[in-house]
């Protein structure tokens, strides 16, 4: 799903790079001793009224709690059952929706996504009804100077973080309390505030998507993938020729995208790769490190990428798989982290590692242009490289907040759910990552002291995604939504879809939108009386929808203007789908496709999910603290940490403290 910033911004956000960058060294080094002395002053004041000195926050994304309780239970999570005994740990509510962007903004905010403005992965345009990424846009730079056939940037591209309302390291910097965020969702592009911070989701890769992986293969057979291309390998005798597609070149009018030659040679009885001036061995099932691949613009500009090779088969067809081309965070295209340089010292200290929002390519598996192994081998060097940026920010933080957010508890429900309770080698592999998540809380324990507060959570939890609903055909089947010419089926994006007759839509993991006139560029409904009476008839309509074996698909439908209040209360969708375990939004409706069916199976590797009723999936919470709440939800951390370091919470903020 190429929903990003579009291929070519990598050139334009790299022109001014390094200029700004020697520019801004200089004076940070300048006023470095000023900084320091006003940074001791305001850190004592700030953490006058503390109860603690430090706080962490150690996220795992999607941990579940019936199976953290189980394998608790059965001793299986040693450190997680100590934190419990010795603590207090309990569910977490999520948020509605159940969605990482949506929960972590929730986080880091500690308001509703009415106050935030974050609803889901996408939103759609208004004037043409095509999804948008929720959470960030890069535009093009506003001077540009033509001559000729080119086209000379004089302003970096336009960076709109769509995420509103402040978070709470933020509020602590205006404190004088340090805060060090890693991977944390939505913080792409990076805000300025006084801390250090490491962007996470919704980051693009270098061609300007939410990661687009690359097939090279001597199969004359072609092949359309969803999120990544099958590129040839040419072969002559031992070798085998290819190119790699990376960004447009944004400085020649209708520039194409820029390639870059390499090579795949045969060697005794293996294969060396050959790319610019790398040469590395090819082996079956291993990676090659982090590659840096250089692209020159026509007027010489460079942007770098990185990227890692894997050899898939080697006979009857050589197949090479090459992961989403990341921004390179030694010289990155686009801010990835705050300060600019804070990307560029993690890279020299720990080594090259992965940028992109979404780096774990859940795509290539879900494609079979990977197998399992293959993508259990990504996704944990990723965790290893998020682990050591964890352990390195606990070293060093003495005081203040510490947070991260690791992924790989999501991603590999995700794509093994559908081995749960199996008999094949990967029946335990969900099991096993709990364990190496418990493993990670063992290690971040000996950095928690008497004035340090451990918070261990997860946004969500998790189950089952069986079967899909295309909610676009069901609004179709019932006369909602039209298609043109009396088509039944229509491509993605609404292809085919008839506005001027069409009163509902879904798009998105959760969401239904009315037709509004007036908001939307064709609406026919109008607002008030007429839409709260459609709405409340869509409702009661779709709550009842049942297989044919009298299963419910659907737990609840809401009505957002029931759930939340807030500024940003408009942009939402109209109404939210609360699915039934086992369910979940179909592959297809999510970006506005219809098929012929409402209800089908899902057949792909991503068999897990959280896309539900919200109430069937909370996360977890575990802390060394004592904390009584009956019912904590996730809009209670930000406060929570405001109150430890002896801050009221502002009254914006929707949930309370723990303490």
């Amino acid at each position: 799903m190429y929903i990003g910033p579009g291929a070519g911004f990598a050139f334009l956000g790299s022109f001014l790079t390094l200029a700004v960058g020697i520019l801004l060294s200089v004076v940070s080094f300048l006023l470095w001793p000023f900084r320091m002395a006003w940074r001791s002053l305001t850190r004592h004041k700030g953490l006058r009224n503390a109860r603690v000195r430090k706080i962490i926050f150690l996220g795992l994304d999607g941990l579940d709690p019936r199976l953290t309780e189980r394998w608790m239970a059965e001793g299986k999570l040693p450190n997680l059952a100590r934190l419990a005994r010795e603590g207090r740990y309990g569910r977490l509510r999520t948020t509605f929706p159940s969605l990482s962007p949506v929960a972590w903004s929730t986080f880091a905010t500690g308001v509703s996504p009415a106050k935030h403005n974050i609803f889901d992965f996408l939103d759609r345009n208004l004037k043409s009804y095509l999804p948008e990424l929720s959470s960030a846009r890069v535009g093009k730079p506003r001077r540009v100077v033509r001559i000729g056939r080119f086209r000379i940037p004089l302003s970096r591209p336009v960076l709109e973080f769509r995420r509103k309302s402040k978070p709470f390291w933020k509020i602590l910097g205006e404190h004088g309390v340090g805060c060090t965020i890693l991977r944390v969702p939505i913080t792409f592009p990076p805000e300025k505030f006084d801390g250090k911070m490491l962007s996470a989701m919704c980051t693009p890769d270098l061609k300007g998507t939410q990661g687009s992986f690359s097939q090279f293969s001597t199969s004359i057979e072609t092949a359309t993938y969803e999120s990544g291309s099958r590129y040839p390998l040419r072969r002559t005798g031992d070798r085998f020729d290819g190119e790699i597609e990376g960004p447009d070149d944004s400085f020649v009018e209708g520039g194409a995208a820029l390639r870059i030659p390499f090579r795949v040679v045969r060697r005794n009885d293996g294969f060396e790769l050959e790319v610019q001036d790398h040469r590395c061995a090819l082996r079956a099932g291993e990676y090659t490190e982090w590659l840096r691949l250089t692209f020159r613009s026509a007027i010489g500009v460079k942007a770098t990428g990185i990227a890692r090779f894997l050899l898939t088969t080697s006979e009857p067809e050589l197949n090479l798989y090459m992961s989403p081309i990341q921004i390179d965070p030694e010289r990155p295209a686009l801010p990835i982290s705050h300060p600019a340089y804070y990307a560029v010292y993690l890279a020299n200290l720990l080594g090259p590692y992965a940028t992109a929002g979404m780096a774990e390519d859940t795509w290539a598996l879900n494609e079979g242009v990977i197998d399992e192994d293959a993508f259990l081998t990504q996704a944990y060097s990723i965790f290893e490289e998020r682990e050591a940026m964890f352990l390195n920010a606990l070293e060093s933080t003495r005081e203040g907040v510490a947070a991260c957010v690791f992924d790989t508890s999501d991603r590999v429900q995700h794509m093994f759910y559908r081995h749960m309770g199996g008999s094949g080698r990967h029946a335990g592999v969900i099991e096993e990552m709990y364990r190496r998540m418990d493993d990670l809380v063992g290690k971040t324990i000996p950095f928690v002291d008497s004035g340090t507060a451990l918070f261990v959570l997860s946004d969500h939890g998790f189950c089952s995604f069986r079967r899909g609903v295309n909610i676009n055909s069901w609004l179709r089947d019932n006369g909602y939504l039209h298609l043109k010419d009396g088509a039944c089926e229509g491509g993605s994006f609404f292809q085919n879809v008839d506005w001027n007759q069409t009163r509902a839509y879904g798009l998105g993991l959760s969401g239904l939108y009315l037709n509004i006139k007036d908001r939307e560029a064709l609406g026919v409904v109008n607002a008030g009386e007429e839409a709260e009476a459609l709405k409340g008839e869509i409702i009661a309509k779709l709550s009842a929808l049942r297989e044919e074996s009298g299963e419910s698909a659907i737990r609840n439908v809401y009505a957002t203007s029931a759930l939340y209040r807030g500024p940003y209360l408009a942009a939402a969708p109209d109404m939210l789908v609360g699915y039934e375990e086992g369910y979940r939004v179909s592959w297809d409706s999510a970006v506005g496709k219809l098929s012929s069916s409402v209800l089908e199976d899902n057949v792909k590797a991503w068999s897990g999910d959280h896309c539900v009723d919200p109430e069937l999936v909370p996360g977890v919470l575990f802390s060394n603290l004592n904390i009584d709440t009956a019912d904590p939800g996730i809009e209670d951390m930000a406060p929570t940490a405001l109150r430890l370091f002896g801050l009221d919470p502002p009254a914006w903020m929707d949930g309370k403290p723990l303490l």
